[in-house]
């Protein structure tokens, strides 16, 4: 069995990692399975830093498609041809898609029309907003899959509501935490720690990358005062340059948030790890706090797995600085609600699916 699984994003590997790595031991006892991987963007990525392989000990992709352009219309058109031509000149048995990107949506459909089996990793998130950013390429991609591989019983039912037929639904658990368990021990802290004086334990981490909320100077510059005058601890920002730069345009600063450029995989894993409290906008993220037990408020209405919200340790404020504020004042009392873990996040959701994909080869 021949299996293709795209990434379309930085994000992607980190859960296709512990997969490569599944399918390569089910190799090794004998199995008949195989994995080729294929990136949409360039080998020279800028998101790619040069340490992520190593840091994700997994290999480096088969092929790249070389698709980087950011009008949706031109970017979509050029992977359906380029991943056209490399499933002519590489046949798959299944293709896997992974996620709710433009590239995850594009190759299902390439995959379907040629008569290839689709499999989607992580499938059935809903917000069940047209509107919202990636839902289109959710409900695409989950139509158009033969095998649909859920994080958590919310998603199943998402998916029963629609009209997906059961029997196509497997529900292996979170594969991010697949990696975090594989990497705790392996994590690495950063250069900048000590010379930064910081403290394990003893600061905040911030990430910010939503688009909607960086194009919105009157909201970012009241969110960061509603976080400066809720803490006395240092906040930690690994932040990208045009987010650096917007703080920076907007005279945002202070001696307390410690702006630092983006992370290697292991060396962000540490801050993470090491955080008192995280306030983010991503989903990965949260996801990773509640595995941790560390507080976590989330600039985002929604959560791609609510388990985070109703059983871990995420809270949603979206953009609301009175909902904030609130959070804030309850973790610096000491008064945060404590998570815990959600079903099947084991660290055995990659053995679930190359078992599903195995036992589907026989029935095929």
């Amino acid at each position: 069995m021949k299996i293709t699984i795209i990434a379309g994003a930085r994000p992607n590997f980190m859960k296709i990692a512990p997969l490569m790595r599944a399918i390569q031991t089910a190799k090794r006892s004998g199995k008949n399975i195989s994995a080729r991987l294929v990136y949409t963007g360039k080998a020279d990525d800028a998101s790619l830093e040069p340490s992520l392989f190593t840091d994700l000990d997994m290999p480096r992709p088969d092929a790249y498609l070389k698709i980087e352009s950011t009008n949706f219309f031109q970017r979509m058109a050029g992977i359906l041809v380029a991943f056209a031509r490399e499933l002519e000149q590489h046949p798959a048995h299944i293709v896997m898609v992974v996620d709710d990107l433009t590239p995850t949506m594009a190759c299902s459909i390439v995959a379907h029309k040629k008569g290839i089996k689709v499999a989607h990793l992580v499938a059935g998130v809903r917000t069940f907003d047209r509107n919202a950013p990636k839902e289109v390429n959710r409900i695409i991609t989950d139509g158009l899959s033969d095998i649909l591989f859920t994080a958590g019983m919310v998603a199943n039912r998402n998916l029963n509501q629609t009209g997906t037929q059961q029997s196509h639904v497997h529900f292996v658990g979170n594969i991010l935490i697949d990696t975090l368990r594989y990497n705790r021990p392996r994590l690495q802290r950063p250069v900048s720690f000590s010379i930064l004086g910081l403290k394990e334990k003893d600061y905040m981490l911030l990430t910010l990358n939503k688009r909607s909320l960086l194009q919105d100077d009157k909201k970012l510059k009241a969110i960061f005062q509603t976080l400066l005058s809720h803490t006395d601890k240092r906040i930690v920002a690994p932040l990208h340059t045009y987010v650096k730069e917007k703080l920076h345009a907007l005279g945002i600063t202070d001696e307390r948030l410690v702006i630092l450029p983006p992370q290697p995989y292991l060396a962000f894993g540490y801050l993470i790890n090491q955080a008192s409290a995280i306030l983010t906008d991503s989903g990965n993220v949260a996801e990773e706090a509640t595995f941790l037990g560390i507080p976590c408020i989330t600039l985002n209405t929604y959560a791609e797995h609510p388990e985070t919200v109703t059983i871990g340790t995420n809270c949603l404020v979206g953009e609301d600085t009175d909902l904030l504020a609130q959070a804030l004042t309850t973790w610096e009392k000491g008064e945060w609600k404590k998570g815990s873990l959600p079903e099947r996040w084991d660290g055995r959701t990659a053995e679930r699916i190359v078992q599903t994909l195995l036992e589907n080869s026989q029935l095929s």
